[in-house]
């Protein structure tokens, strides 16, 4: 019998459009494997939510594999120690993954291949970050060029479907269980709303987007309206790789509509992995470095109110608290969240971004840095920070109503006049910790005071 190759996994965990699995199971016996490294990333290790999604999709897939007569091998520690023990007792010396550009993940793909034949290849997103260069060879540094471009070269190739077998080794290596790494939170258990609102796992993403299909023509209308179901809640599958970008354009692209906006805000994930690429720090250091000493509050009663959703700014809130139940928030609502964290609290945005971190399901390095630091205008292509959203006027202009009876039931018995700024407040609902004029003026002499210093 053949040589058995390795698959290395990691935000990877599907079968079809897989190139990692194809190229193995083509070399003979595959043994898919994947390590929690919690080593290598040290503070980027994932955060709560991403491991409750994480044991739920590591489930899904040794469920799947099962199907094609594989499994799914589970080991802890450092990827290159861990990959090359496994080699060792296997007689495995190619491992096989798909390429990943968080720093991290960078440096343990140069680990292993110090240890082992890595063979990398292309399959999270729609083109190979740094392959979309300038006319010079350079970087893109603005989004709208750099998606011109990335649209010009669309569309990706059709993707792979997923293997019928795998051929499986003479003998499995040891693996393991779940079970073993304590990925889900007990006491308390506070994964109600997920379990409610999640199915990890390929199936589930196939759902997600059969769901989304009948309104893909119509995103640009409704994807800005938390109310009504317009976006297209596939971010957590884009982000575990559950379903390949690839996938999502075939099936999207020929819908008609508006439904070029959704394509668009795939490339935006493409770009913020670019972005990363060339700017490693780019979740814990600004990109325009003149916001090293900008002049941030520390606030920590502020900060908490904003975490549980306690701002008494209605629309805020229930994004806030629509997070913690499910590890998701609407990108409009996150949107307003982080500019009055940033602007109306003067709270440091890496404050937003390590919060998010923990809480989102779909906290992908890349995208969560990037849309953080535009929010702050402290990115390579931001928001100006003089912009300041208008929380009490966003919220109607979007029809948050319904949305807003749904995560702050305190004020559920409003009408939707009242609802965005309720005059009279129950008593459960907290008064705003600070006015919308006065915090925009606090803010705009901040800058203006710390620009003016140089």
């Amino acid at each position: 019998m053949s040589t058995p190759s390795i698959v290395w996994l990691r935000r990877d965990l599907r079968l079809a459009d897989q190139a990692a699995f194809a190229a193995a199971a083509a070399a003979g016996p595959v043994i898919p494997v994947y390590v929690l490294d919690d080593e290598t990333p040290k503070h980027r290790r994932m955060g709560a939510a991403s491991r409750w999604w994480l044991h739920h999709s590591l489930a899904s897939l040794d469920a799947d594999l099962r199907k094609l007569g594989s499994r799914l091998i589970l080991r802890r520690g450092r990827c290159e120690a861990v990959l090359a023990e496994l080699a060792r007792e296997t007689g495995a010396t190619t491992v096989h993954c798909l390429r990943h550009y968080e720093p991290w993940w960078r440096n343990a793909e140069r680990a292993v291949g110090d240890v082992l034949d890595l063979q990398r290849h292309d399959g999270n997103y729609l083109a190979p970050p740094g392959s979309v260069t300038t006319g010079s060879g350079g970087p893109y540094k603005i989004y709208s060029p750099f998606w011109r471009a990335l649209e010009a070269r669309m569309p990706p190739a059709a993707p792979l479907p997923a293997p019928e077998r795998l051929p499986a080794p003479e003998t499995w290596p040891a693996s393991d269980a779940p079970a073993d790494w304590d990925l889900l939170p007990t006491k308390p258990d506070w994964a109600g709303g997920m379990r409610a609102e999640w199915t990890p796992g390929e199936a589930g993403a196939a759902e997600r987007l059969e769901a989304f299909l009948p309104r893909a023509r119509v995103y640009s209308e409704r994807r800005n309206l938390p109310s009504v179901p317009g976006t297209s809640r596939l971010s957590p599958h884009l982000h575990f790789g559950e379903i390949s970008p690839a996938t999502l354009w075939h099936a999207a692209a020929e819908r008609g509509g508006s439904v070029n906006t959704f394509l668009g805000e795939l490339g935006w994930r493409d770009y913020a992995q670019n972005v990363i690429l060339e700017m490693p720090d780019y979740g814990g250091k600004p990109a325009r470095e003149a916001f090293a000493d900008f002049p941030w509050r520390d606030d920590p009663e502020g900060l908490k109110a904003w975490q549980q959703g306690r701002t008494g700014y209605p629309i805020v809130d229930a994004g806030m608290r629509e997070l913690w139940a499910t590890g998701w928030m609407h990108n409009r609502v996150r949107m307003i969240a982080a500019s009055f964290l940033i602007k109306h609290l003067l709270i440091d945005w890496r404050e937003g971004e390590r919060w998010f971190w923990d809480t989102l399901v779909d906290a992908d390095y890349g995208s969560n840095a990037v849309n953080w630091q535009w929010s702050a205008g402290t990115g390579v292509d931001s928001n100006m920070f003089v912009r300041i959203m208008a929380p009490l006027t966003q919220s109607p202009k979007f029809d948050a109503a319904a949305y807003i009876r749904r995560w702050v039931p305190e004020l559920a018995h409003l009408d939707d006049t009242r609802i965005h700024d309720p005059d009279v407040r129950p008593r459960a609902y907290p008064p705003r910790i600070v006015g919308h004029a006065e915090a925009r003026a606090r803010a705009l002499a901040a800058y203006a005071d710390w620009n003016e210093r140089g």
